[in-house]
């Protein structure tokens, strides 16, 4: 299954460009985020057993909960500002927002009282399914918002992003001839051809400088590909010159830069999701697919380093929420207060959160700016730096 509307215009944008080729960031782009026809405005998007994907906000209201307990850390060890920001960017079908909006507001009504409650969300399709979801429980606090309508250094609190970075378009390069050339999308008689040609910008081989990173070593094989995740930066960027003062907190699944880059990683981290099947191609369901690629939270510490973050901490998911109390939470499932089939859907639920193979091993990492006092260093959490 295909998008023909999106085909036609895929094929338009090579015809018109200088080389008559796009790279693969300009193809995915296309792919996942055209105002009409691309995958996550298509209005198709499904997230949940019935979709194409599940987060972990889908398995229950665990996990909002939980980062709810930690974003009350942070107010508090901010001192309880007022207002206090949670902005949340790519907010998915609204489950996460509505689970932690309702957690703070039955339990943290000091919180809630100075909250604003931010979501930045490209999709205007997924703007709409938030809208509706979150419109019942009417949240005086919450409103969406672009990049344009927070001014500079404006927002003491918190962003956050759970499953976002992983989905913005990457750049795929490849070891060819012990050099660095990178991967284009031309046409061949209208049909889409991968080609190898130079770099398109500078920045990519200024990324791997940054995460020190040289693949034109001999450990590194001829004809090795993998992604450079570029607008991961300029959105780190972004959201620095927004925060006054606190937190930036990302969940996602990804690898530091030495095990990105392993050497037996030969063929990248790319997969794409169609109807709860994984696979890697990222030329099929051309707009009826996901399209994703692992983070490098190197670069994420790097750039947030050259923008005055401070890395807090870099665990994974399951550690990070045992150390909020996921732990306890499975033990008053033992209580007799519940249900056993209740006891059932939620154990599962729980562990699957902290499954080290699964969404347990995602990255969680806190950087923070302009956070003068110990408190405010030191009084979250989290596990220690792996």
């Amino acid at each position: 299954m295909i998008s023909q509307e999106l085909r036609e215009i895929l094929i338009a944008k090579i015809k018109s460009s200088p080389k008559q080729q796009i790279t693969f960031a300009e193809y995915m782009a296309l792919a996942l985020y055209h105002q009409q026809y691309g995958y996550y405005n298509s209005g198709t998007v499904t997230i949940g057993a019935q979709g194409d994907f599940f987060t972990s906000s889908s398995l229950g209201k665990d996990f909002g909960e939980l980062l709810a307990i930690q974003f009350k850390q942070m107010w508090t060890n901010l001192g309880c500002p007022d207002p206090f920001y949670l902005v949340e960017m790519g907010a998915g079908n609204g489950e996460l927002a509505q689970d932690i909006l309702l957690y703070l507001q039955e339990s943290e009504a000091d919180l809630t009282k100075t909250l604003k409650y931010i979501i930045v969300e490209e999709s205007t399709a997924l703007t709409r399914v938030q809208q509706k979801r979150l419109a019942e429980n009417k949240f005086t606090q919450l409103s969406w918002q672009n990049w344009s309508d927070i001014s500079s250094e404006s927002i003491t609190g918190c962003f956050f992003a759970n499953e976002l970075v992983d989905a913005f378009p990457v750049h795929r390069i490849t070891k060819s001839q012990n050099r660095l050339q990178e991967v284009y999308l031309s046409l061949e008689q209208d049909r889409l051809s991968e080609t190898i040609d130079s770099l398109s910008t500078a920045r990519l081989a200024e990324y791997l400088d940054l995460v020190n990173i040289d693949l034109l070593e001999p450990q590194y094989p001829q004809d090795y590909y993998t992604e450079i995740n570029l607008q991961a930066l300029d959105w780190l960027k972004t959201i620095a010159a927004k925060l006054k003062r606190g937190y930036i907190l990302t969940v996602d699944y990804g690898y530091t830069a030495d095990k990105y880059y392993r050497p037996a990683r030969s063929q990248g981290t790319l997969q794409c999701y169609y109807q709860h099947r994984r696979h890697n191609n990222p030329y099929a369901n051309l707009g009826h697919q996901d399209i994703t690629a692992h983070v490098d939270f190197t670069a994420l510490q790097r750039q947030g380093e050259l923008c005055n973050l401070k890395t807090l901490g870099f665990t994974q998911q399951g550690l990070f929420l045992m150390a909020l109390g996921l732990g306890d939470r499975l033990n008053d499932l033992s209580s007799g207060k519940y249900e056993i089939t209740e006891i059932f859907k939620r154990r599962d639920a729980l562990h699957q959160l902290i499954d080290p193979t699964g969404l347990g091993g995602f990255g969680v990492l806190i950087q923070g700016k302009n956070l003068k006092d110990e408190r405010s260093l030191q009084g979250l959490t989290m596990p220690p730096m792996l």
